[in-house]
């Protein structure tokens, strides 16, 4: 059970759930539970013709082309490799798509393009997966 995500930490529930923008933290561990990285991210990147409205997007940190976006991405997974070590279990990248004024998605809102390098997305989430196997 997760008792409160992001916030309200009580000494219950099976998980303590922290939420840390834009790249991944854990200011907060507890040994008697799983940890876990409820939210991360917030990489915006706005496609001309693939935004909800054109002005006003949003994120908390935004960039310029894929290239940009995909390096950032994979130097927070080189962050959460490193944090498994540490005892962390999991984390959730915000967000799959962009969606209304929020451009932070690994997706545009209409679906229609994938902003980053799928191929190194994978290798980087790879990597965080089999932290401990090495």
């Amino acid at each position: 059970m997760n008792p409160a995500s992001g916030g309200n930490h009580r000494a219950c529930g099976d998980m303590l759930d922290i939420h840390h923008y834009p790249g991944p933290e854990m200011k907060l561990t507890d040994p008697q539970r799983v940890n876990v990285l409820g939210e991360y991210g917030g990489i915006g990147l706005p496609l001309d013709g693939h935004l909800w409205m054109n002005d006003r997007n949003w994120g908390y940190v935004q960039f310029k082309n894929s290239d940009e976006v995909t390096r950032q991405y994979v130097e927070y997974a080189n962050s959460l490799r490193d944090m498994v070590k540490r005892g962390f279990s999991a984390a959730v990248y915000t967000q799959t798509t962009d969606m209304e004024g929020e451009i932070n998605g690994v997706m545009t809102y209409d679906r229609k393009v994938i902003k980053m390098n799928e191929d190194a997305l994978r290798k980087a989430n790879l990597e965080v997966i089999n932290a401990l196997s090495k």
